[in-house]
Parts: C-alpha cells; sequence; structure tokens
C-alpha cells in the first residue's frame, strides 16, 4: 500500500505545479505496418505491402511524451530540421500538450527512424540523421538557461546525435539552480555528465565505460567508484531481465525484473527516466522511485514501438478503487 499512498500524492492538485525540462536528441519515429507473402525475386529479401502507416514521437520527444502521460507539465528542447518531418513532431507536442522549446536547423534534416513491420515483427530499421550545427547549439544553451527557473527536474536524453554537445556545461548551470537532474547517458566516456544527481545507463552502456564484470561484487565495486568518481548522487543500472539496481551512497537497491513477456524494448529506456523525473519531482525517495520505474519499464516492454504507461497501468489497485 506505502507505493498507492505515495502515488495519490502524486495525483494531487499540487502536482499540476511540477515541470520537467526535457533536452536532449528529438527524432521522428516512423513505423510502416504490412503483409508479407512472399520472398523478393530481385533479392532474398521479404516483400512487405505497407496497408498502415504510423507516426510517433522518438528520442528525447518520446521521454517528454512518458512524462506527460503521468500528469506532470513538460517541455522540450532539441534541434529538428525545418522540413516536414519537423512539422510532423511539433504537431505531435502540439496533440499531447508538451510544450515545444525546439531549434530550427535549416541545414539540416530531422531525424527519423523508420521501422517495417511484418506479421508483428521488425524486418529492418532505416535511419535518417544529421548533426546540428554550431550556431543553432549555441542559442539552444541561452534558450536551455533561460528556462531553467520555471523547472522542477531536468532530463538529459543522450542518443548521441549532436544535440548534447555542450551537456557538461548544462548539466553545471542546472544544478546550480538547485536541479535535479537525470541523465540517460551514451557513449564511452561518462565524465561529460559529471556532477548530475541521477545516471541511468544500461548493461551495455555502462560495460563500455568500466569494462565487464564477473560478480555481483565485482560490479557494486566498479559501478560505486564511477558514481564517486562523477559526483553523482546515485547510477541506476537497468538490467533487462535482471531487473534494476540502484547504487546510492549508503545503500544499493535491487529490483528484480517484472514477469512479463518482452515483446518490444524501444524506448523502455525513455520511460524509466521519465517515471523517475515525475515520482522524483514530486517528492518520492530514490529508493521507492525505482520500484515504480521498473514497473513501468516492465509494462512498456509488452507494447509494439515506442510507447507509454498510463497511471491506471501503473498504480492498478488505486484505479480499481476509484
Amino acid at each position: 500500500m506505502k507505493h498507492v499512498e505515495q502515488s495519490e500524492q502524486i495525483m494531487s492538485s499540487d502536482q499540476k505545479k511540477k515541470r520537467i525540462l526535457i533536452a536532449g536528441d528529438v527524432m521522428l519515429d516512423r513505423y510502416w505496418f504490412g503483409e508479407v507473402n512472399r520472398i523478393s525475386p530481385e533479392a532474398p529479401v521479404p516483400i512487405v505491402r505497407v496497408e498502415r502507416r504510423e507516426e510517433r514521437l522518438g528520442g528525447a520527444a518520446n521521454v517528454a511524451l512518458n512524462a506527460v502521460a503521468l500528469g506532470v507539465g513538460a517541455g522540450l528542447m532539441g534541434v529538428i530540421g525545418d522540413d516536414e518531418a519537423g512539422n510532423t513532431i511539433n504537431g505531435l507536442l502540439d496533440k499531447f500538450g508538451i510544450t515545444s522549446y525546439l531549434s530550427r536547423d535549416t541545414q539540416i534534416s530531422t531525424i527519423i527512424k523508420l521501422r517495417v513491420i511484418g506479421r508483428q515483427q521488425q524486418l529492418i530499421r532505416i535511419d535518417f540523421e544529421e548533426r546540428p550545427t554550431e550556431q543553432i547549439l549555441k542559442d539552444k544553451l541561452n534558450r536551455f538557461n533561460a528556462l531553467l527557473s520555471a523547472s522542477d527536474v531536468v532530463i538529459f536524453s543522450d542518443y548521441a546525435k549532436g544535440s548534447l554537445v555542450n551537456v557538461t556545461t548544462m548539466i553545471e548551470a542546472a544544478r546550480n539552480a538547485g536541479k535535479l537532474v537525470l541523465v540517460d547517458p551514451k557513449g564511452s566516456d561518462f565524465a561529460r555528465y559529471a556532477g548530475a544527481t541521477l545516471l541511468t545507463p544500461n548493461k551495455s552502456e555502462l560495460k563500455q565505460v568500466i569494462g565487464e564484470w564477473y560478480s555481483e561484487e565485482e560490479l557494486t565495486v566498479k559501478a560505486q567508484k564511477l558514481r564517486q568518481d562523477l559526483r553523482l548522487e546515485a547510477l541506476l543500472l537497468t538490467r533487462s531481465e535482471e531487473g534494476m539496481t540502484l547504487y546510492t551512497e549508503n545503500d544499493i537497491v535491487n529490483v528484480p525484473a517484472m514477469a512479463r513477456e518482452v515483446f518490444d524494448v524501444s524506448g523502455a529506456g525513455d520511460t524509466v527516466i521519465a517515471t523517475m523525473a515525475v515520482m522524483m519531482a514530486n517528492g518520492m525517495r530514490m529508493q521507492d522511485a525505482v520500484v515504480i520505474a521498473n514497473r513501468a519499464g516492465g509494462i512498456v516492454v509488452g507494447k509494439l514501438g515506442t510507447a507509454t504507461v498510463s497511471h491506471e497501468e501503473l498504480f492498478p489497485v488505486e484505479a480499481a478503487l476509484t
């Protein structure tokens, strides 16, 4: 009942005052669904007859979507092209009530991930991407500093597409402003995220930084050393079928994975960090928030493609009582 009681606090009238600022790599996820009935005579590949198309918010935009799905206000910073895909993203942001602080870069095209799905299986993913220009990134940094005061929590969603080259400066500014800072990292250089409140790598991302581990004891030593070296309050390791582990100065919290079929892991990390941010913005301890974030991640991997989790799915007992 503990988490149900805390969720009631999250959905209180004060909750609407909480705002989360998300900065990162914004992209459009496109899905083409169709039937596969034969193999191409031109090459040994399936022919997909496209019957339905969907467009969804991806990358940092999916983080923002997950946040608003849990009831908070969200603003999104990033870079898009001055093109049809960029217009589509802005339209989706408006539809879901996400405040757009996106910068238009006329020199690039909006990042698109196109997935072709046949018989509920992803057959291929085609990526279209270009890195933002330097001037746009300078303007984005100025806008970020101007928006900090109105935000309770800041999330950096790094997909290594070039929008967060100034992330070290941005983290410092957010921490100096007294904000909670959560980072979904990418790459082998985590030093750029030093000083954040919480870092949320998955297993493969963490291994790029600390190397392999061969026991829980070795993992704990390496993870805690990384947390201390980067001056993090906590490090949350997402471990797929092994659940999650939260490392803080005073304790280690292991949360087992939910027993449910994994359908699609796309965007699961977005759901986890957004849920952590919403819970922490409303005063929940990290040790309790990670249990709920783990539940949210377990729900979203049972859905196709980038998806969100509703409050009713996250707290079914509470929903049944209302």
